[in-house]
C-alpha cells in the first residue's frame, strides 16, 4: 500500500488517523519484523518510490531498511515515537544514500552547467523531506486529545473556521490553541521541531 501525498493535507491525515490498530511493537524477533514489513513494508516502498524514481532502488532501500532496523533493534525507543516513525526514519537516510550513490555514478558524465541547471530545480530531498514531515504530524497529532486533533486538523490543514465545526466558536478556539500548544510540545520533544 503506497501513501498517497496527492489531495488536501487534512484528508490524508485523517484516513492516516482512522486506520490505526494493533501495530508491531519492535524488531526483536523474526515474527516481528515479518509483522512490521507486512505493515509498513508497501507505504515504505511507495515513499522510496516516490523520492527516487526508480522501483528496483525503492525495493533495495526498503530491504535495507529492515535489515538496519533489525541490526539495531536498541535504537527504537517507543517512548520517542513509534515504530513506524522509526522506520521511517531509517527509510530516509536510506533513499538520500541512495540518491548521493545515484549522483556520484551519473556524476562523472555531466558537465558544470548541468550542476548549475540542477541546483536550480527543487531537490528530490525536498519531497522526501515534506513526506517525512507529514509522517511525523501524524504520529504526534495522534498523541493528541480528539477534541484536540479534530480542531488542529480542520481548522489548519482543512482550512475551515471555528465557527463551521458545530461547536460553539470560543469553545473551538480553545481547543485549537491548546491543541498547537500541546502538538508544538510534541513535536520539540521528538526532536521534530527546533525548540
Amino acid at each position: 500500500m503506497a501513501v498517497s501525498v496527492s489531495g488536501s493535507p487534512a484528508r490524508w491525515l485523517r484516513e492516516r488517523l482512522a486506520s490505526r490498530d494493533a501495530q508491531p511493537t519492535g524488531l526483536r524477533t523474526e515474527t516481528e519484523v515479518r509483522a512490521a514489513y507486512d505493515r509498513y513494508g508497501g507505504e515504505l516502498l511507495g515513499f522510496a518510490f516516490r523520492a527516487l524514481g526508480d522501483r528496483q532502488l525503492a525495493e533495495d532501500v526498503v530491504q535495507e531498511t529492515f535489515v538496519r532496523a533489525w541490526r539495531s533493534p536498541r535504537g527504537f525507543d517507543p517512548g520517542q515515537g513509534s515504530l513506524r516513525t522509526w522506520l521511517f526514519a531509517i527509510a530516509r537516510n536510506g533513499v538520500v544514500d541512495a540518491m548521493r550513490r545515484r549522483s556520484a555514478r551519473e556524476g562523472a558524465g555531466h558537465s558544470s552547467w548541468d550542476v548549475v541547471a540542477e541546483s536550480e530545480r527543487p531537490s528530490e530531498a525536498d519531497a522526501v523531506d515534506q513526506l517525512l514531515e507529514r509522517v511525523q504530524l501524524g504520529e504526534a497529532l495522534q498523541r493528541l486529545s480528539p477534541e484536540h486533533r479534530e480542531a488542529v486538523v480542520e481548522v489548519y490543514f482543512g482550512g475551515r473556521t471555528c465557527a463551521e465545526l458545530g461547536v460553539p466558536a470560543s469553545t473551538m478556539r480553545s481547543r485549537l490553541y491548546y491543541g498547537v500548544r500541546a502538538l508544538r510540545l510534541i513535536l520539540e520533544e521528538n526532536g521534530w521541531l527546533a525548540p
